[in-house]
């Protein structure tokens, strides 16, 4: 059964790859289409937003569509969104393309997840949440260096293509692999809209827009900090970030695992604490310790980040799930749409915080970190549910 989760997982990679791989092109993008690299800058925030609106509205548009044409579609006008990237003649193009590769996984990467819940037992699906995500936390160590050094070594439009590759062959396992009428439950819309309005799911969504908001507060400016904090050459910060991603890969599948054992809410508000910690480190060693010295901590602490984080982020959409299994599509998708607000706004906060420093970022991040686990720590209502009331001798 995991073998067919791998296809979806195969799906999200591709997703992640393009999503985390722009950064990198954006001053060859520039360059190449003689802009400024702050209006390249644009296909990053016009994505994440075109994300955000666009996954909770298409999910209750797509609810009763066949699964696994829609994640086909999904894939297919992700695949030649690419290509039309790799071809694009101007700002513009390039411009519609990716809004159309933010809808369209917008709407996959939740249901592939909501699929993921409905091809293994109930008890395994954290863990299968996990592996689709997994794809991204393995597009962030891999696909992402691997995209911007093959964009480096051509150009960029030869990353646009190798994501539309990888799009074709997550396609082609997903005929092969899935089966027929998977499990679709089909809602009015006032319903769906009455279940985003049920405070446990509101609980769960706010916890999900400060984490977010904490994390790109520093992540967005990483390489920044990394440079002048730590004293990191390219060479350093690519380094770095490569150990961010294998990190979040094994704390993606830790989360997923740690979910279904000792349930989400448990696993969340340890890695919240955790992840407060880690800040703090990190701004500590940013503001009190000489560069030399500075440098290891911050390092590690940016490893411990990536572990912790990417369970966090598992956890709270397994508890998502737990919560309202028979709605996973919508409820998570909204998850998603609130992940890139907080990424969004992440990156504001940030840029605000900049004025004073890079070593504060991490002070703020840390503060985030502890208002989501604040808010996390006032939901009992969800945890008193039959099948999980065991969180609560926690």
């Amino acid at each position: 059964m995991f073998a067919r989760l791998a296809w979806l997982a195969l799906g999200t990679f591709a997703i992640g790859t393009e999503t985390w791989v722009i950064a990198a092109l954006l001053p060859p993008i520039a360059a190449d289409l003689s802009i400024q690299v702050a209006t390249a800058g644009a296909l990053v925030t016009v994505f994440a937003l075109a994300y955000a609106f666009g996954s909770p509205v298409l999910a209750v548009v797509a609810g009763s569509v066949d699964r696994k044409w829609l994640l086909i579609s999904c894939l297919g006008v992700f695949t030649l969104a690419n290509i039309g990237a790799a071809n694009a003649q101007g700002f513009k193009q390039l411009l519609i393309a990716r809004v159309l590769m933010a809808l369209v996984s917008g709407l996959y990467v939740p249901t592939a997840s909501a699929v993921a819940t409905v091809l293994v037992k109930p008890e395994q699906r954290g863990r299968a949440i996990s592996v689709v995500i997994g794809g991204m936390a393995v597009a962030v160590a891999l696909g992402a260096p691997i995209g911007a050094l093959i964009g480096a070594m051509s150009n960029w439009r030869m990353t646009f293509a190798l994501v539309a590759v990888l799009g074709a062959i997550a396609i082609v396992g997903l005929l092969i692999g899935l089966p027929r009428d998977l499990p679709r439950p089909v809602t009015t819309i006032g319903q769906r809209l009455a279940a985003a309005r049920r405070p446990e799911i509101l609980h769960g969504l706010s916890v999900t827009l400060l984490f977010a908001t904490g994390v790109f507060t520093v992540f967005t400016y990483l390489a920044l900090l990394l440079g002048q904090a730590a004293g990191l050459d390219p060479r350093g910060i690519s380094a770095t970030l490569f150990l961010f991603g294998v990190a979040a890969a094994l704390g993606n599948a830790l989360g997923g695992t740690s979910s279904d054992r000792f349930g989400p809410l448990r696993t969340a508000r340890i890695g919240l604490s955790l992840l407060v910690a880690v800040f703090v480190v990190i701004a500590l060693a940013a503001n009190a310790l000489p560069t030399p010295q500075a440098a290891p901590v911050i390092v590690a602490s940016i490893g411990a980040w990536g572990l912790v984080a990417w369970c966090v982020y598992a956890a709270m959409m397994a508890n998502l799930v737990r919560i309202a299994p028979e709605l996973a599509m919508v409820t998570l998708s909204l998850n998603a749409s609130t992940f890139y607000f907080g990424v969004a706004l992440g990156s504001f906060v940030g840029s605000l915080v900049l004025r004073f420093g890079t070593g504060k970022l991490a002070w703020v991040a840390a503060a985030l970190e502890l208002a989501a686990l604040t808010v996390l720590l006032f939901e009992r209502r969800t945890e008193r549910m039959p099948r999980v009331a065991r969180e609560d001798a926690a």
